[in-house]
């Protein structure tokens, strides 16, 4: 039998990954804060296109159990003129020296969402 402060704690934490996904979306949409780091290779492929690639990761919704396993929608894979992209979302503390203490909470967190090709990882 589960207690109410199992409930809470199970709400706190399914509520916390909500606001995490929001706030993943939000960046990759062009309305959150944060960062973008794109890689040379990237750049090369792009040839003047990163707006293209810029537009492929704020669309991307293909979220699955496999590939967001905790709901946070923090990477994504694509593919741009034959080759295999990744992105991903990382949280730093503010000046980008640590991770971050809490990703829920953007006054502490510092998103930096890089773009890169998959053979680069």
């Amino acid at each position: 039998m589960e207690s109410q402060s199992d409930d809470a704690c199970l709400q706190s934490t399914q509520d916390r990954k909500l606001r995490i996904r929001e706030l993943n979306d939000a960046l990759r949409k062009g309305r959150g804060q944060g960062q973008l780091f794109v890689t040379p290779g990237v750049i090369d492929l792009a040839n003047g296109a990163l707006p293209d690639i810029v537009v492929m990761v704020s669309e991307f919704d293909e979220f699955t159990e496999e590939n967001d396993p905790h709901g946070e929608h923090d990477f994504g894979a694509f593919t741009y003129r034959g080759e295999k992209l990744f992105w991903k979302i990382d949280y730093y503390d503010r000046s980008l020296q640590a991770g971050s203490d809490d990703p829920a909470d953007d006054a502490v967190t510092m998103r930096v969402l890089t773009i890169m090709l998959a053979r680069e990882y």
